[in-house]
């Protein structure tokens, strides 16, 4: 089939190739939380941002455990203050089902041994419910690409305890980083540095699945419970710097 434009130009439609825009897929989200009005409020601003879809609601941990496992959601935004569990609790039971779900963490809690277990539980994200929404959306962003977050009003306090707290049940001792492989060391730097899986695979040329691996096994081997474990071990043998942190 043929066609002529206004100049006369003769077009062959067999010959046209029209190119299609990649529509970016939406990251889908469960909200955990007790309270409808908060829910309400986080989903609507959630739906007005391109980025996110909101895949379901939960109000409270039995239901936020089997709705993920239901709907397998990107990632999941867990209130820490829930009427039949704790959103610490729940993030451990979420993550140790699917650990494939990012997690982030918002609270009314600031003290600092809230934000440390969370991240021990496996949350990858922490925000306070006294921020403004951007700092959410900021969080969800970073987290969604496997990013650690916290909140901005609240790392301080995080630096200040990296290198005062004990790490749980280890002792940290280089004999025990020399059991690491080469690989895992240099994976277990890297962690420490605050890369994330999908940026020490595309440095390291290798898939994201198998620096999920190295991670799995140098909390193995080193007995550590969470990154913000690795971290202060990571410290305190000097491996890194934490003034970088600060």
């Amino acid at each position: 089939m043929e066609y002529h434009t206004k100049q006369g130009i003769r077009v062959d439609c067999n010959q046209v190739h029209i190119r299609s825009i990649p529509v970016k897929k939406k990251r889908s989200i469960l909200i955990v939380d007790d309270h409808p009005l908060f829910r309400e409020g986080l989903k609507s601003m959630l739906e007005r941002d391109r980025r996110f879809t909101v895949a379901g609601e939960a109000g409270n941990g039995k239901e936020g455990l089997a709705m993920a496992k239901q709907l397998q959601p990107d990632m999941i935004i867990v209130d820490i203050s829930l009427p039949d569990i704790t959103g610490i609790n729940l993030t451990y039971d979420i993550r140790k089902a699917l650990p494939h779900i990012h997690i982030i963490i918002v609270s009314m809690h600031s003290k600092i041994d809230y934000i440390t277990e969370a991240f021990q539980a496996g949350a990858t994200g922490y925000v306070s419910k006294d921020s403004a929404s951007d700092m959410l959306l900021q969080g969800l962003e970073k987290v969604s690409k496997g990013e650690f977050f916290i909140d901005t009003s609240l790392s301080h306090q995080v630096i200040e305890r990296l290198t005062g707290l004990p790490i749980r049940e280890a002792k940290v001792s280089s004999d025990d980083y020399n059991s690491l492989t080469p690989r895992e060391q240099e994976v277990m730097r890297m962690l420490a540095e605050g890369s994330s899986p999908k940026e020490i695979a595309s440095r390291l040329y290798i898939s994201p699945k198998t620096v999920e691996n190295h991670r799995a096994n140098i909390m193995k081997k080193l007995n550590l419970k969470g990154t913000m474990e690795l971290v202060r071990y990571a410290a305190r043998i000097g491996l890194i710097d934490i003034d970088l942190w600060k």
